[in-house]
């Protein structure tokens, strides 16, 4: 990669880091079983007000852990974003579960709301909540609906560590939740997760399937689990980060204001909502959208600012147009309309913790060169 190039993504490791990792490599403790995993665990469920919390490989696994814990079970129905990764409705269906996919709204990216209710049947057994780019969805009506209709919550709160809704931290509702530490989130462990709840026999039955379902009788069985157990090493790195959590939500939102400031004045895109009326974008990202007079898609805009050196990332591809889904019969013919222009018109440009102020401005004036 060319010196001058700036990457969507770069993350900053300028805590306890090294500290932390050369004690595991010190103490021998480097495999699931250090003390770091433990600590991880109990930092992030007190920041957040969880009672539990089990660390995991991936913001992927914890999924897989999160449906499996649920029980969710063939023939049940979950109701979730079209506009999302596709980790999310990839843990539904190898459960045999089927994800009932609603729109998503232009401005905050997030699911529509007022289309869930419509949605549900007598197979909906959950509502999957998924938090995307910085904005948090509008909970409270969901947990409504699922009081009133007897409905888990699952809460997807891989980008958000650090932000809240109406004063409540993410990662903090539902019945289970989870995060990922992948590095372009405010807290990485290279590639980690964590599922969070606050009953301690969901709790008991997530901690099982993240070490293969071992019993007291280590090598006997009674269900199927996988082995998506965190590193000392990599919770070293999570426990480092979390420390400085309130700087990092600071430094996410620094960039996402300076961008505001610098860009507004192009008229051919929408820049992200600074807030809602439940919460200031934490800018995890900063999402562009290009409006419907400018003509180029959003693959197009993205090739030529490669070509000045910026990188980029495209907006998710919907759930209903995979072809993976589509050729197991699923969401053939739906059409989410919103979800779709989203993905033709959307990209994010860098917003990485360790981008400097020298480098927003250079992306200012690339993106101005383009557009």
């Amino acid at each position: 990669m060319s010196e001058n190039f700036i990457p969507v993504n770069a993350p900053l490791l300028d805590g306890n880091e090294k500290k932390y990792l050369q004690e595991c490599i010190n103490t021998g403790w480097i495999s699931s079983q250090g003390p770091f995993v433990k600590r991880f665990e109990e930092d992030v469920a007190s920041y957040v007000g969880r009672g539990f919390a089990t660390a995991c490989s991936s913001g992927t696994a914890a999924l897989d852990i999160a449906v499996s814990a649920l029980k969710l079970k063939n023939g049940d129905e979950v109701i979730m974003p079209s506009f999302t990764i596709i980790s999310c409705a990839q843990a539904l269906v190898k459960q045999g579960v089927k994800p009932v996919l609603v729109d998503s709204d232009l401005q905050t990216f997030n699911m529509k709301v007022e289309d869930i209710e419509a949605k549900i049947t007598p197979k909906t057994k959950a509502i999957m909540i998924v938090h995307i780019f910085g904005l948090t969805v509008d909970v409270d009506p969901i947990i409504d609906l699922a009081k009133k209709y007897d409905l888990k919550i699952i809460e997807d709160a891989a980008q958000m560590l650090g932000q809240e809704y109406k004063g409540r931290k993410c990662g903090s509702f539902g019945d289970i939740s989870v995060f990922s530490f992948y590095p372009n989130k405010q807290v990485t462990t290279g590639e980690g997760g964590m599922v969070l709840c606050d009953d301690k026999e969901l709790d008991k039955r997530a901690k099982g399937l993240r070490n293969l379902c071992f019993t007291q009788d280590r090598f006997v069985h009674e269900e199927l689990g996988y082995n998506y157990r965190m590193t000392n090493l990599q919770a070293a790195l999570g426990v480092a980060g979390l420390e400085k959590i309130e700087k990092i939500v600071e430094k996410k939102r620094w960039i996402g204001k300076l961008y505001n400031g610098l860009l507004k004045d192009i008229e051919v895109i929408n820049l992200p909502l600074e807030k809602t009326d439940y919460c200031e974008n934490i800018y995890w990202v900063y999402a562009i959208t290009l409006k419907d007079k400018y003509k180029k898609t959003a693959k197009e805009v993205m090739q030529e600012l490669s070509n000045h050196k910026i990188g980029t990332r495209p907006f998710f591809y919907p759930m209903h147009k995979q072809p993976v889904f589509n050729k197991m019969g699923l969401f053939v013919d739906e059409s989410l309309p919103n979800s779709e222009k989203l993905y033709e018109k959307g990209f994010y440009i860098p917003s990485g913790l360790a981008l400097s102020e020298e480098e927003i401005h250079k992306v200012s004036e690339v993106l101005h060169k383009v557009l």
